[in-house]
């Protein structure tokens, strides 16, 4: 692929974009080939060097803040006619809730998902707990010589320390996943605002 081409797809890809930010994103890639090319590397290798467009433009998604692909897209592209007015006004009663509705939704989810893993958190804390006073369960029931209760108590610390260690990772990887799972959500809904030509 040369440079032509290259800049031509990542323009097209881009096409959500504000119209400066695709001519500042596009002059930037321009003129990094043009450098590769003149320390002596040809065209296709410095296009090659820069990588496949579409981890370019995943790249570029990551930087630009969601508010401003929405205030793009938003934004009409024409002066809206008075008729057009009209019937927004008249829509919203109900494309206003429905829109609210669906926002708090999601909203709603996410926070069930983050509070269940903090429960898992707190169990995985209690376990911990347990592992300690089982621990010290064991000090106090030797120096009164109830050795059954003492071993009983020794069983319970070590199994609540295993499943509290067992916890923690299930608790770390979890918070990764939903971390992951969230900005894949987020570069998804980036993703649908760009890329599509009008």
């Amino acid at each position: 692929m040369n440079k032509d081409e290259f800049l031509t797809e990542l323009s097209g890809k881009l096409s959500g974009l504000p119209e400066n930010d695709i001519r500042e994103r596009v002059d930037f890639y321009k003129e990094l080939i043009e450098d590769h090319v003149e320390d002596g590397i040809s065209e296709e290798d410095a296009v090659a060097e820069i990588g496949d467009v579409d981890a370019v433009v995943r790249q570029i998604m990551s930087e630009i803040p969601l508010a401003k692909l929405v205030k793009e897209k938003v934004r009409p592209k024409r002066k809206l006619k008075a008729w057009e007015i009209v019937l927004l006004i008249l829509g919203s009663p109900i494309w206003v809730p429905v829109l609210i509705t669906v926002a708090m939704g999601v909203i709603s989810l996410y926070i069930v998902i983050w509070t269940a893993i903090v429960c898992v958190y707190s169990a995985d804390i209690s376990l911990a707990g347990g592992a300690v006073a089982g621990v010290l369960g064991v000090v106090f029931l030797i120096r009164e010589c109830k050795w059954q209760g003492a071993a009983f108590s020794f069983g319970t610390g070590l199994v609540s320390a295993g499943l509290a260690i067992l916890l923690f990772f299930a608790c770390i990887w979890i918070t990764k996943s939903v971390v992951k799972l969230t900005g894949k959500a987020l570069s998804g809904i980036k993703a649908s605002f760009v890329g599509k030509e009008d």
